[in-house]
């Protein structure tokens, strides 16, 4: 009884608490740009972060006020519904550039107390505020005696019962009850696809029939009898928006209550509200004044002279230390048990038993799971591999270009040393998609010939490669940063075991049976090589011209880019021509797989067995040979599960070949317009998860990839559907590289008409906004399955474009869109996507919004289809309807012919 008042007296704190909160004046809650000092940052161990805050002026609005309760250990923290006890920290600080929504998990417990007489009783649960939604499911535990539970649809006015308690012969004390939660005292039934985020239920008491002592008075004293008890197993997911606005734009007008108050931040729109996030590059808190900012920690020279470098047997450099004022920034502080031989180094958590300076890696005990997020809650420095224990860190996350401009935090202070930028894969595996790398920052690293330490003064110290074994095959001399080798005298030679010359020793007779059999077998070899040498002529003339070839396309230039690059996890190859004419069956014309604008496409099997697409380009202009090796090396780099990867090229013909991966089920263009009788086709939801494929893959073109890529051909036939329906972005034929500093190119015009940028076109100046505009183009595709340009039945020939932007201006949408649209898709979806469409087709550059901005929000309308289409699963729909029509799973099994043989396409610039 004690316990259970204690109980009833900590949920009457938390309820008047919020009451009060609930109450206060609007003047009392923190607007942006407000001070928060003073205000609680932390409740037991979970972290708080600006908008949620724990007191009414330290939070944004009664949403996000929380109440922190100091009476249970540890302590415990509440939203501002009293009985939602959050389980995740609410820290909005070092996000990902594709977190759609902020989420974090709760758990929550009701009681009903029962009444005598009173045998029905209702209960509804509904969100803690406008700003939150509930996501996902959970499973509901349900503690009584003699319930019928039942699960009430408020829109359908429907009454279902979801499970059913019964009574022991004996009474059971509620906790053996909650454990098992079989049905005897305890029910449970899983809750998802809620509506608005709520439900209600309906409790019947009354359903077992008293006899042989069961329910008899002295058990009906127990608590099971006297109350119903409702706790989620496992927690629920919520999610949150601010949502004094329905969109970005209304709230822009408003910059007083506007919530993304801190500099190089943006907003998204969630689609009950909008969000904050920090531009690429920066990173923190977006909804506090100053909250982003880029990483300038790194501190180049310590503070003090007289460090202790050791730590047991393990010698700890800088950048890092073990005292204050030893090391670079406040995340490479280490912390030394002691100094004796059995001293133990740890870095947070880990226990480091080794470490390598020039190469960034620590050696831990123990292993992490994919990335090591934050290390004493700074930045993203330090990343971890599964299964492998080791830990490499940078110095700053910066581009090399950034940190050199900031002469002052710059790592890499050694003479002779240079800056290396750092890639890690980040593992996506709740979604079960490929990894992918991430750019995480830049380190230091000495330049070839030199090692030590490039973070010091001097630290990098000349190799002498001549102290390596039989490194020349004479006298060695070695010089700064290298080496050179002279031949052994006159009547000395090399002896490997002495690495030195020698004296050599004469045997006359022994070197006269030996002139005399060369000159034997030279006259015998010279009579046969007279057969051979017109045939070998020729072989030799192909020779000499594939290697004037390779020099004139700048091979050795691309070799060298290739070498240079250690960062790169899977290099390009330069493939020699005789092996890919063996790939091709010396290119055959029954290997033809496409043809277009930019060149003709092969189909090879290369000696490891993979399947390649060969591109043979038209021809390239020579002053453009040295741009297009650039962009190859660049180019072969990009890792993305959207992109079609390229292998490499090879130099040895006229105009160079480029080898990509092979596509076996054709482009979108042939999808969209392939004649109904063939069977194949793509549900409404499959075209949209590849728009919002697609739209990701360029994204990452334009922002996210170590140098920022222009497509500036982007089609429908340029995205191929691979055999798993994921859409692959290929042709880089008319890409160009853009430097960090410049946001156009000027070129001359190149593109598809239909798709083609108006305002590129009058100004020739290319920027990220022109794919935007053809990717514009690719949408109304979707939704009217006509072509860019294309015959209206008067006769006249419409651009597509055009023709949209009139009929949707004149509110005319729904009389044009597809008929399989029209049946699948819902009307929001489609207005959704059209006005997305003509944001992107706007005339003036500047109004259009970027790629990931489009990414965002196709992203929001895909989640909200998915979450539909549970619904839909769980009523027992199969899933696969998302993706291919009825018709199409049809053809599919009657079919026994893939569909990459059958079209026959792959990696090919098509139309």
């Amino acid at each position: 009884m004690a316990v259970l008042l204690q109980m009833m007296y900590a949920s009457l704190f938390l309820l008047a608490s919020v009451a009060l909160a609930s109450h206060d004046p609007e003047g009392s809650w923190a607007h942006p740009g407000a001070t928060l000092e003073g205000c609680p940052t932390s409740c037991g161990n979970l972290s708080v972060d600006y908008p949620f805050g724990i007191g009414s002026r330290c939070s944004r609005g009664p949403d996000f006020n929380l109440t922190c309760d100091d009476t249970t250990k540890p302590p415990t923290l509440f939203l501002s519904d009293g009985i939602s006890e959050v389980l995740d920290d609410l820290a909005v600080s070092y996000q990902d550039d594709g977190n759609l929504d902020k989420i974090f998990s709760t758990s929550f417990r009701h009681t009903i107390l029962m009444k005598p007489g009173v045998h029905v009783y209702d209960w509804s649960f509904k969100p803690p505020g406008r700003s939150f939604e509930y996501i996902g499911q959970t499973a509901l535990n349900i503690t009584g005696c003699d319930l019928d539970v039942y699960w009430v649809s408020d829109n359908a006015g429907t009454t279902t019962r979801a499970c059913r308690t019964v009574c022991p012969d004996q009474a059971s004390t509620e906790m053996v009850a909650r454990h098992r939660c079989n049905g005897t005292g305890c029910c449970s039934f899983n809750v998802g696809g809620l509506d608005n985020g709520a439900f209600h239920l309906k409790f019947v008491q009354g359903h077992t029939k008293i006899n042989n002592g069961a329910g008899s008075k002295s058990n009906r004293t127990a608590p099971l009898w006297d109350r119903i008890s409702i706790t989620d197993d496992g927690g629920v997911m919520i999610s949150w928006s601010i949502v004094d606005q329905p969109n970005c734009v209304a709230a822009m007008r408003d910059r007083t209550a506007y919530a993304c108050v801190s500099k190089n931040s943006d907003c998204y729109d969630t689609g009950e509200g909008y969000a904050c996030i920090c531009n690429d590059g920066y990173a923190g808190n977006p909804f506090i004044p100053d909250g982003c900012s880029n990483d300038k920690g790194y501190s180049p020279i310590p503070s003090r002279a007289d460090c202790t470098r050791r730590c047991g047997n393990i010698t700890v450099e800088f950048p890092l230390g073990i005292e204050e004022g030893c090391f670079a920034r406040e995340e490479f502080h280490l912390n030394c048990t002691n100094t004796t031989s059995s001293a133990v180094l740890l870095l947070e958590d880990f226990e480091v038993t080794g470490m390598n300076i020039e190469k960034g890696t620590f050696e831990y005990n123990g292993h992490t799971r994919g990335q090591v997020e934050q290390i004493s809650g700074g930045p993203i420095l330090f990343v971890g591999y599964e299964l492998f224990s080791s830990l490499q860190w940078v110095a700053a996350n910066l581009s090399c270009l950034e940190a050199q401009l900031n002469i002052s935090g710059y790592a890499c202070v050694s003479i002779n040393s240079r800056c290396v930028g750092v890639n890690a894969t980040t593992d996506y595996s709740f979604f079960e998609a490929p990894k992918e790398d991430t750019y995480v920052g830049y380190r230091c690293k000495c330049t070839d010939g030199f090692k030590g330490n490039p973070y010091i003064q001097n630290g990098c110290r000349d190799i002498n490669e001549c102290l390596q074994p039989n490194i020349c095959k004479g006298n060695c001399h070695n010089i700064e940063g290298s080496f050179y080798c002279t031949e052994c005298p006159r009547n000395t030679e090399y002896d490997l075991d002495k690495m030195q010359c020698t004296t050599t020793k004469q045997h006359i007779l022994l070197s006269g049976i030996i002139i005399g059999l060369c000159a034997g077998f030279g006259i015998l070899a010279l009579s046969f090589s007279a057969t051979f040498l017109i045939r070998r002529w020729n072989t030799n003339v192909q020779r000499q011209l594939r290697k004037n070839y390779f020099q004139r396309n700048h091979g050795l230039l691309l070799e060298s880019l290739i070498s240079s690059d250690e960062s790169a996890n899977d290099k390009a190859k330069i493939f020699s021509l005789q092996e890919l004419e063996k790939a091709t069956d010396n290119f055959d014309r029954a290997r033809i797989i496409g043809s277009g604008g930019h060149g003709t496409v092969y189909k090879g099997i290369l000696s490891d067995q993979r399947v390649v697409a060969i591109k043979r380009p038209k021809v390239i202009e020579q002053a453009e040979i040295t741009q297009f090796i650039n962009e190859v090396a660049i180019l072969s780099q990009i890792n993305h599960r959207n992109i079609v990867k390229l292998f490499g090229c090879c130099l040895e013909t006229e105009v160079p070949l480029l080898v990509y991966e092979y596509i076996s089920c054709g482009s979108l263009s042939q999808v969209l317009y392939a004649d109904s009788s063939n069977g194949f086709s793509l549900s409404w939801d499959g075209y949209l998860r590849i728009a919002m494929e697609t739209a990701g893959a360029l994204s990452y073109l334009h922002s996210a990839a170590s140098v920022s890529i222009f497509h500036r051909d982007v089609k429908s036939s340029n995205i191929l559907i691979d055999e798993d329906y994921t859409a692959k972005v290929l042709d880089f034929g008319a890409s160009r590289l853009v430097p960090i500093d410049q946001t156009h190119i000027v070129t001359n015009v190149q593109g598809t008409f239909g798709y083609l940028d108006p305002e590129y076109f009058h100004t020739r100046q290319f920027n990220g906004k022109s794919d935007v505009y053809s990717f514009g183009v690719v949408l109304v595709e979707l939704l009217l399955r006509m072509k860019p340009i294309f015959t209206s039945e008067s006769g006249t020939i419409q651009n597509l474009s055009s023709y949209f932007l009139k009929e949707f201006s004149e509110g005319g949408i729904t009389g044009i869109v597809n008929s399989q649209v029209l049946e699948e898709a819902s009307e929001e979806e489609i207005n959704n996507v059209a006005s997305l469409a003509v944001a992107c087709l706007r005339l003036r550059g500047e109004e259009r919004p970027t790629m990931k901005q489009v990414e965002v929000k196709l992203q929001i309308l895909r989640s909200k289809r998915v979450k539909l289409c549970q619904v839909d699963a769980r009523n027992g729909e199969q899933t696969q309807s998302m993706l291919l029509t009825r018709r199409a799973r049809v053809a599919r099994r009657s079919s026994t012919m893939p569909l990459g043989d059958r079209d026959n396409v792959a990696s090919t610039d098509n139309q």
